[in-house]
């Protein structure tokens, strides 16, 4: 792992694969780092080709870490009253972050891949940045598009509740509870990968505050839909039929928004990458990003 500074901001990285393969960036979601990624996807994706490049979002991990705390009431009155809301940063800033260690580390154009916010945040980097974009892949993510069916009530929970206290078996036996609520029912992990896996991340770094302001950011960019459909980058979005947090329904929505997306529905799956999972989804990323590499090639 290694700093950089990008976008103002520094930022925290790591890059797997032949400086002059393909790149293909990842985005993590809400609250979680760069360790969040399972080695059977990272490497198998460098095993097709590609220069894997995962980093820890800002607020995150060990990026940088901003300052102010919105209040989230605050922030869903302002767009509920069509007003700007008053928060440190946009997921489109968090979209240039991206763009930002691309520039530094001298890559021209990638492909992007994110999961959940993650995949929110490609979104928005197709939308302002599509340019720079091979191909983009968004997993588990949404519109956010306020029609659409909402989590459910024990998925939200589980989400945003804070644990008792901040002690490192405290913090991990409460966020395993919660991850339980809406892992892939058709493939749960044993008790001792999900401990594993959720250490991993608090040892990595935890930190609490950073969630508030990108909660913050992600309500405040309110509905992609209109500007999605302007989108002229290849779109692959991938989505379990089972996730009871971002609903199927989100990932059908940004399908139908994005001119000429493909839509991958998935059993048994639900709000997480599991490792019965890996050899699938990345088959389905890199035989996307090939056809799309294919494609500007023969243009």
């Amino acid at each position: 792992m290694r700093q950089i500074k990008a976008n103002g901001i520094s930022i925290n990285y790591e890059d797997r694969g032949p400086a002059d393969a393909p790149v293909m960036l990842l985005v993590n979601g809400f609250g979680s780092t760069m360790m969040s990624w399972p080695d059977a996807f990272m490497n198998g994706l460098k095993a097709r080709g590609y220069r894997v490049i995962r980093y820890d979002n800002r607020d995150v991990g060990k990026s940088e870490k901003l300052s102010g705390l919105p209040s989230v009431s605050d922030v869903i009155n302002a767009m509920k009253a069509g007003k700007k809301a008053d928060i440190p940063y946009t997921l489109a800033d968090m979209a240039a972050d991206g763009m930002g260690l691309l520039d530094a580390l001298g890559v021209k154009k990638a492909h992007v891949m994110g999961v959940s916010m993650g995949g929110m945040i490609v979104q928005n980097m197709a939308i302002n940045h599509g340019d720079r974009l091979l191909s983009a892949t968004s997993v588990m993510s949404t519109t956010g598009n306020p029609e659409l069916p909402p989590a459910s009530d024990e998925a939200m929970a589980a989400l945003t509740s804070m644990p008792p206290s901040e002690d490192r078996e405290v913090v991990i036996r409460h966020r395993m509870a919660g991850r339980r609520t809406f892992e892939s029912p058709a493939y749960p992990k044993s008790d001792d990968d999900l401990y594993e896996a959720v250490a991993t991340e608090f040892d990595h770094m935890y930190y609490p505050e950073g969630s508030i302001r990108q909660y913050a950011a992600i309500i405040a960019d309110s509905n992609r839909f209109d500007r999605l459909t302007r989108v002229n980058v290849p779109m692959l979005v991938i989505h379990g039929k089972a996730d009871p947090l971002v609903r199927v329904d989100g990932g059908i929505d940004t399908a139908k928004a994005v001119p000429g997306a493909r839509l991958e529905l998935i059993e048994g799956m639900g709000h997480d990458l599991p490792h019965e999972l890996c050899a699938r989804m990345v088959q389905l990323i890199a035989d996307h990003a090939d056809a799309a590499r294919g494609k500007a090639a023969a243009e």
